[in-house]
């Protein structure tokens, strides 16, 4: 008789061959036995979203974990909406607004059209919910299709939006305006639709960003086909965008529109720079004395169960894997062994700020060290290998508990020198300790540690406008992934902002 773990394995094989090449992640029910379905639920491998439908999860995560969710969901909705509508369908034109703008974060509700839907609100994981609504579609070619996910193609989207969405989510409307690169690839659905208010509405849109020369040829040739246009900005403010015309890539020009639409508010919700003169031996001195406890907390915000003790025993060498078994398979000591690290190493690169180096360009070239720093101890250890050092990652990552997704790994490679060349022309520490964290878990370039390495520019880019170092409490963790996540899906860095301005020293 097959013992429990020959069962589970002969699920598992059943499960993979289900899976194929292609590692599909969205089960059918009725593609795999009943067996092998409960058996898999109940060893946590597969899990219920609709009847009849499962998404593959990674075993230890419970009900309560949504990572499994979020990591699936685009995956999840392409194979269910092929399933029920073959390839009649596609998602609205707001929602293809935003992935043509490269935001694939997960939204509450999806709305789908399709002529043959039932206009059913079909209700999924963790709050989210999908939205069948019996409506017309694109014509084919009209219409794009992006990681199996059909979209409207984006001039149509353009047109087709509402105008709220203009106030709602201005920077995926900006970014989409940007990869318009010709008046002649809205112009000619504009004309064929007559769509003359729509037409005025897009030509004050691209005046606003900065685009005359196509705002100008909307309005002449609908004028010139007998259109009465008249010009009206959406957008509720003018945002000055410093964007090269040559720019094509989503992610570079997202995080552009971004910054800019964003530093006003961090301004203004951020205390001006502190009338305190330090030398920078006294400056790194104090950075020196809160040590302890900014490990102690960054360590233990990225879950690692973090002594004072194990702190203390790292900074003075006591920590030895060489000689210690103890030592060199403990996790916890090879993360604080190397936050150590990182930390002097992050302490140098704040004496050639404060000695009147760019900051954002003493960034670009340290954030490198700080990364091999941080996980050097587990290559010596022989945990991790030497090649885990290399750089930004190779793979798409997803962050716990986030809506947000993160760029694709080539998108990454793009978007970082975009991201320290903002760092570096920003004339606000405020904006460059604010925006600076936020974008670069924005774009978590790295395989592991972003969390620790933000906080680490944003502490050095604090140190550039005289500001005191700032120790997020573990206490606090909630409110501070709450306030990112606002500004990575929501595009509001005000509680951000506002929550990093709390924590200064009075």
């Amino acid at each position: 008789m097959a013992t429990p773990s020959e069962k589970l394995a002969e699920s598992l094989r059943a499960l993979k061959k289900l899976q194929g090449d292609s590692g599909i992640t969205a089960i059918r029910a009725k593609d795999i036995t009943r067996t092998h379905r409960e058996r898999l639920t109940e060893n946590g491998f597969i899990r219920e979203v609709i009847k009849g439908w499962y998404i593959v999860c990674r075993p230890g995560t419970g009900p309560g974990d949504p990572a499994s969710w979020y990591t699936n969901y685009w995956n999840f909705c392409s194979e269910y909406l092929r399933s029920r509508f073959s390839n009649n369908w596609c998602l609205s034109p707001e929602e293809s607004i935003s992935i043509h703008a490269g935001n694939m974060s997960i939204p509450k509700q999806l709305l789908v059209r399709s002529p043959e839907a039932q206009n059913n609100l079909l209700k999924l994981l963790y709050g989210t919910s999908m939205l069948e609504v019996r409506l017309s579609i694109p014509e084919k070619n009209e219409i794009d299709t992006f990681k199996g996910i059909n979209i409207y193609s984006l001039p149509n989207a353009l047109i087709s939006c509402s105008e709220s969405y203009y106030q709602q989510f201005p920077g995926d409307i900006r970014t989409s305006l940007f990869l318009i690169k010709d008046s002649s690839e809205i112009l000619r659905p504009l004309l064929e639709g007559g769509h003359s208010a729509i037409a005025g509405r897009l030509a004050g849109a691209f005046r606003n960003i900065g685009k005359p020369a196509i705002a100008d040829n909307i309005i002449a040739s609908m004028k010139a086909a007998g259109y009465d246009v008249r010009e009206k900005d959406p957008f509720e403010k003018s945002v000055p965008l410093l964007i090269y015309e040559k720019e094509r890539s989503p992610v570079v020009i997202r995080i552009n529109v971004l910054w800019r639409q964003m530093r006003d508010t961090v301004i203004k919700n951020f205390p001006g720079k502190p009338d305190i003169s330090k030398s920078i031996d006294e400056y790194l001195e104090e950075v020196e004395e809160v040590y302890k406890t900014d490990a102690y907390n960054s360590l233990s915000i990225e879950g690692y169960k973090v002594s004072q003790e194990l702190i203390e025993k790292v900074r003075t060498g006591n920590w030895k894997p060489d000689e210690s078994d103890a030592d060199k398979e403990h996790k916890d000591a090879l993360a604080a062994r190397g936050y150590w690290q990182a930390f002097q190493s992050v302490k140098e690169s704040i004496r050639k700020i404060l000695n009147g180096q760019n900051a954002g360009e003493v960034v670009k070239k340290d954030h490198a060290d700080w990364y091999r720093e941080l996980f050097a101890p587990g290559v010596t250890a022989g945990i991790l290998k030497p090649s885990d050092l290399a750089g930004y990652r190779n793979g798409s990552v997803f962050i716990s508990e986030s809506m947000h997704i993160p760029a694709d790994p080539g998108s990454v490679r793009d978007a970082m020198p975009a991201f320290f060349d903002l760092l570096a022309k920003e004339t606000e520490s405020s904006g460059r300790a604010v925006l600076g964290h936020w974008i670069f878990v924005f774009l978590h370039p790295y395989p592991d540690g972003n969390g620790r390495i933000a906080r680490f520019l944003m502490n050095a880019m604090l140190a550039s406008g005289g500001y005191s170092w700032i120790v997020i409490p573990v206490e606090k963790r909630e409110l501070y992934m709450e306030s990112l996540e606002k500004a990575s899906v929501n595009q509001n860095i005000e509680p951000f902002a506002s929550f990093l301005a709390s924590l200064l020293k009075k």
